[in-house]
């Protein structure tokens, strides 16, 4: 028998938090925030297991809005003290926890910014001297600030690490250590830390630098949320990208997230996809900063149809109602399989996740159907239904004819 979901109107949170709950439309606790929020509250430490789109981003912000507005501020200093300090991965991760932020504690009066690299470093730069409550950034750009005397870590009274693991992968773990140990001793500040699989090293951070956290995993068995729908299709090296557009061109795909396995790969698909008359953007690290906000903006507004990237890429993108999930290129790691599929099904909506199993990438298959438990479904070809895409060159072809001709070439016309 299933537990009632906890109400937010039943928390203790202070009046600006529950105009900013009602604001988010917000009425019952998810999984994650039912464990982690009411032990924040009462101030002890978290180690939580979450992945993207679980709600934590609400859980660490509530708990931290909630310690700060319960606690008076020190008083100003000559140099910006912020109180609480976000850590995220990556800058769009960053910029959607400061909107977040925004909507939750607008009613708090407490001051929020978010520092990121790409961009606007001097603009960042001459707001964050002027001092904040909340500071969310990147690890770089926020040391970057932090070692030039912009602002001093002395004051900081909750602490959140988000995505830890992804931090592992993108070389940012020393830079964390850094900032932690430069922090108040852990007994005076409230941490928190969430990933999206707790292992060895994730554990070993958070007991180093936590206080005695209370550990948080939801479901950490069941791999695979029961909405997706999954299919799988074997197509040779000339199907794959035809079966792509097919797909993407049937009834009711109607945002989709297509991933691939390298950034050059994404850069060309997209192409391909473009020529194929399927509106579609690459998202790499490589993307100048205001072109990379604008594809988004327009992902998330609907405007762009297909976003490809790939996992390091697309990590900490908040885009709401994905209808369709596509592994263009199967994961060679079965997490991040889950990781993917866990785009689309949002709000306990119904998503579908297709994936291709080809001949440079099948040998993963295996071992993700043992990580989620269960075969996928397999599909057949219909190769009339392939037809209208046939004639294209395949993106292989098109990388080489856009090397001859400078990017140019490999376009339907």
């Amino acid at each position: 028998m299933s537990e009632e979901p906890i109400r937010f109107d039943s928390l203790d949170l202070p009046p600006p938090l529950r105009k900013g709950v009602r604001r988010a439309g917000f009425e019952t606790l998810t999984p994650i925030q039912a464990k982690a929020l009411p032990a924040a509250m009462a101030g002890r430490d978290i180690a939580g297991q979450a992945q993207t789109g679980t709600g934590k981003t609400a859980a660490f912000l509530l708990a931290l809005f909630n310690r700060l507005l319960r606690n008076p501020g020190p008083k100003r200093s000559k140099v910006a003290s912020p109180r609480a300090v976000v850590l995220a991965p990556t800058r769009e991760l960053a910029q959607q926890i400061e909107r977040d932020a925004q909507l939750l504690g607008a009613a708090t009066g407490l001051s929020m910014m978010v520092v990121y690299g790409g961009a606007a470093y001097k603009s960042q730069r001459e707001r964050l001297s002027l001092g904040t409550d909340l500071l969310i950034g990147t690890p770089g750009r926020l040391l970057d600030y932090y070692r030039q005397g912009v602002f001093t870590l002395a004051a900081v009274e909750v602490i959140v690490i988000d995505e830890a693991d992804r931090m592992y992968d993108l070389g940012f773990i020393r830079d964390i250590r850094y900032v932690m140990r430069r922090l108040p001793p852990r007994e005076k500040r409230l941490s928190m830390l969430f990933s999206a699989t707790l292992g060895y090293l994730v554990l070993e951070l958070a007991n180093t630098h936590l206080n005695a956290p209370e550990i948080v995993r939801i479901e950490p068995d069941k791999k695979v949320v029961d909405e997706v729908e999954q299919w799988l299709y074997y197509p040779s090296s000339e199907e794959k990208a035809p079966l792509l557009a097919a797909l993407l061109s049937q009834d009711g795909v109607e945002r989709s997230m297509v991933f691939v396995n390298t950034r050059r790969e994404a850069d060309h698909l997209s192409r391909w996809l473009d020529g194929a008359a399927i509106s579609a953007r690459a998202i790499s690290g490589d993307v100048p900063q205001s072109k990379r906000m604008r594809m988004l903006k327009r992902f998330h507004d609907g405007e762009l149809p297909v976003l490809v990237a790939t996992d390091v890429a697309s990590r900490g993108l908040h885009v709401p109602d994905v209808s369709h999930v596509f592994n263009y290129d199967l994961p060679q790691n079965p997490e991040d399989y889950v990781h993917r599929i866990g785009r689309t099904a949002r709000a306990g909506e119904m998503g579908h996740a297709v994936s291709f199993a080809c001949e440079h990438y099948a040998y993963s298959l295996p071992e993700i159907e043992t990580f989620i438990g269960h075969s996928i479904e397999r599909m057949p070809i219909d190769q009339d239904m392939l037809a209208p895409y046939m004639q294209a060159p395949s993106p292989r072809a098109y990388r080489r004819k856009s090397r001859r001709t400078g990017g140019q070439g490999g376009r339907r016309r």
